[in-house]
């Protein structure tokens, strides 16, 4: 019966398990890991667990060791399907004032940003294996870009945004609300001002 139970839950999280989540469902922690050793299951992160067919989803991987973390940037504009190409390296927004030396050993790109700012335009998106991890907007993810675009392939930057002017859902009056709260509205306005026209 408890085995039933897992197979659900894995059927529910496509193929991804939680230690958490298993003890929040009644079943023992040695039922559990009696079911791994036999079933085979793979160990991701520290109480994670994936079958051995279902895909490896890094982000989803990463939004569960580290769940502080947001998805931005080049990352946001990716999981988004407004970018060219899958990311090299993750990039990855945190709080000023939180340690970012873990992130960075396993090879995240960290950006940070003050407190007050730091959960403006938070959100969800499916990754593409279907799990769901924590981003920003698209108003946000255009601050983001324009704001780091010394930092961030300039290519990357212009077909995220000529993608979003071209997007049904884009909201103007929030991307300038946005641009103002960081700084940018002169140069978002230029950007607009050329592709809206």
């Amino acid at each position: 019966m408890k085995t039933q139970l897992i197979d659900q839950l894995l059927r529910e999280n496509n193929g991804y398990i939680k230690t958490s989540e298993v003890i929040r469902n009644d079943i023992s922690k040695p039922t559990f890991l009696k079911y791994v050793k036999d079933s085979g299951l793979v160990k991701v992160a520290h109480g994670m667990y994936k079958t051995e067919d279902s895909w490896l989803d890094d982000f989803y991987v990463f939004q569960y060791r580290y769940p502080k973390i947001v998805f931005s940037h080049e990352t946001a504009a990716y999981l988004f399907k407004m970018s060219s190409r899958e990311p090299f390296e993750l990039s990855v927004t945190l709080e000023t004032g939180k340690s970012s030396s873990r992130l960075n050993k396993s090879g995240l790109k960290v950006y940070k940003i003050k407190g007050e700012l730091f959960e403006i335009g938070l959100t969800e998106v499916l990754t593409p294996f279907g799990n769901t991890v924590r981003t920003y907007n698209l108003e946000r993810t255009f601050c983001d870009l324009v704001r780091s675009r010394n930092n961030v392939e300039i290519q990357e930057v212009q077909t995220f945004i000529q993608a979003y002017f071209k997007n049904k859902d884009k909201n103007i009056p929030q991307l300038m609300k946005y641009a103002k709260l960081f700084s940018i509205e002169k140069t978002i306005r230029q950007y607009t001002e050329v592709l809206l026209t």
